[in-house]
């Protein structure tokens, strides 16, 4: 959500001043009644002045939201400032005076106009800290379910086919053993029916033979020749056999033994239940802030989807400051969830500090720009460009190859506090990237063109991931940050406020705000890259270069010494 011109904190930001003329110190108090900023000095004055010291002054924070100014329509010269209690009609003074509002009681409409303004915003805060964060956890289930049953499905069809052709290759080996079989039973019945039609051939010709004999015993003369042709026998014929024929037996089987033997898709016995969404806590803040109600987003939290409620501060607050030994500048920063911070500069010396500056470890890396973060698991990650490999640092300080990268050089890394994913900026001589890996190292997603096909980056040596999935990127040689949604399609490049932008750290708070630093300014951003402010100027910060959020809503700033500058600019 853009904000309004009105809801808008002056630009640049600065530390809010007193209303008073003249006077230049810091506000901490409001009046409500003549509706101005006071600081400590100029709030003893006006509650000891005779004309004001009735007035209610309260801390600033509390202040009330003065009443519009609308013109009454039956007297236009007198301004709207009671509500008839009877009539429920906003009025002026006078027009208590007249007989259609005579004896009735009036209510300062001041009061009222508060009072639903704050309803406003509590239904705001509503919208923004519960309805639609839940609505989009489910609509997340949702699209997970669908890429969770395209896998499954997947899965199934792959185990069919290797079903199928586990199937076919059993059938293709029964079938060659059957034939085999056949083809010895053919050869065994063909020796056989052979040496029967040789053992008739002989006999036949055997016959042929004697019948010639019998024949030249006709012819002769002589008596004796047909005595002796009485002698002469016919053999018997030779005894052969039939074969009996094989008989193919066809298998019995039906669709359902088929359906049996290659298995099919079933259903557990589960009823579907409704997704769960957790209930809407009541509970509002006693005190609304100016300017409108945002959601505090705190991804690392996920079992909370109602979570407290912030929004953009009319004044910058510094809470602490630090050096960080060690290091010659801080170019780069990463905070775990036990309060540690990971700090690096330009020479690739990786410092581990507690928050009042302590060294506790120092690792020297191959790494430049944002090159390390911290995960959902507390782990440090970091990347090693001459390696081309992404590291991992356990609790217990143990480093391991994470992820290989191949032919590209690993430049930036993010650790998403949505869902664990990676980011990685990397490059190579051909081309430039962003890859989304899972916690576990499995790629799942490059993006390097948008839908024209051109490049979106040249040099991604920050990156970050914004509350509604954005991959923000900042990117020094192209002097832009280009944000991409979570599919990869180029949302839009902010290029600055004027030719010297050269954008360096880069991170993303509970608001969706996008800030983003040039070595003079912290540029804040709303979420579709409209320009809001110049949160910090460097009379504040000198040369500021790296940033990061800590779950109290602090902004860590790093600067071109070993410095650590921390400010609040939510409340």
């Amino acid at each position: 959500m853009a904000l309004s011109k009105a809801q808008l904190p002056s630009t640049p930001q600065h530390f809010l001043e007193c209303g008073i003329e003249d006077c230049e110190r810091n506000c901490e108090f409001y009046c409500n009644i003549c509706h101005t900023r006071l600081c400590k000095k100029c709030r003893d004055e006006h509650q000891r002045s005779l004309e004001t010291k009735s007035h209610e002054v309260v801390l600033y924070q509390q202040w009330k939201r003065q009443l519009p100014t609308e013109k009454c329509k039956i007297h236009p010269t007198k301004d709207i400032e009671l509500l008839c209690d009877e009539c429920k009609i906003p009025i002026c003074s006078k027009c208590t005076a007249t007989p259609a509002h005579k004896g009735h009681t009036f209510t300062d409409l001041e009061l009222i106009y508060s009072e639903k303004f704050s309803h406003c915003q509590e239904e705001i805060a509503k919208i923004h800290e519960y309805f639609l964060p839940t609505s989009k956890d489910l609509q997340r289930e949702i699209n997970g379910d669908v890429t969770e049953i395209k896998k499954i499905m997947d899965n199934i069809r792959t185990s069919m086919k290797t079903e199928a052709e586990s199937v076919k290759i059993l059938v293709d080996k029964v079938t060659s053993e059957n034939m085999e079989e056949v083809n010895k039973i053919e050869q065994s019945f063909m020796e056989k029916l052979n040496n029967q039609e040789t053992t008739i051939e002989k006999y036949i010709t055997y016959l042929n033979d004697l019948d010639k004999k019998f024949h030249v015993y006709l012819s002769s003369l002589k008596p004796s020749k047909l005595f002796t042709a009485e002698d002469m026998q016919i053999q018997p014929i030779p005894v052969t056999t039939k074969p009996v024929m094989p008989v193919f037996t066809a298998g019995k089987y039906s669709e359902d033994d088929i359906a049996n033997l290659l298995g099919k898709v079933t259903f557990p016995n589960i009823e579907e239940e409704a997704r769960k969404a957790q209930p809407l806590k009541t509970k509002t803040p006693k005190s609304i802030p100016k300017s409108t109600t945002y959601q505090v987003m705190k991804d690392s939290q996920p079992e909370s989807n109602v979570k407290q409620t912030q929004s953009l501060s009319s004044s910058v607050t510094k809470v602490r400051e630090f050096k960080v030994p060690g290091v010659d500048c801080i170019f780069h920063m990463s905070l775990d969830q036990s309060g540690r911070l990971w700090v690096s500069d330009d020479d690739s010396n990786l410092v581990q500090t507690d928050l009042q500056g302590n060294q506790l470890q120092k690792i020297q890396t191959s790494g430049g720009g944002g090159y390390h973060a911290v995960t959902l698991d507390g782990d440090l990650i970091f990347t090693d460009m001459l390696k081309k490999v992404i590291n991992r640092i356990t609790l217990d300080n143990n480093i391991t190859e994470f992820i290989r990268t191949g032919d590209w050089l690993p430049i930036s890394i993010h650790s998403s506090h949505i869902n664990g994913d990676l980011l990685v900026g990397m490059g190579k001589r051909d081309g430039v990237k962003v890859t989304r890996y899972n916690k576990t190292g499995k790629e799942l997603q490059n993006i390097q063109r948008d839908n024209k096909g051109q490049g979106l980056y040249s040099k991604p040596y920050y990156i970050t991931e914004n509350i509604n999935g954005d991959i923000c990127t900042s990117d020094c040689s192209k002097k832009a940050v280009v944000v991409v949604n979570k599919s990869g399609q180029h949302r839009f490049s902010y290029t600055g406020q004027g030719s010297k932008y050269r954008p360096h750290g880069i991170c993303t708070d509970v608001l969706g705000h996008i800030l983003v630093f040039d070595m003079q300014n912290i540029h804040l951003l709303d979420k579709d890259g409209q320009f809001l402010s110049l949160l910090i100027t460097p009379k504040q910060v000198s040369c500021p270069i790296s940033v990061c959020m800590d779950d109290e809503n602090n902004l860590y700033v790093g600067q071109d010494n070993n410095t650590v500058k921390v400010i609040k600019y939510l409340q």
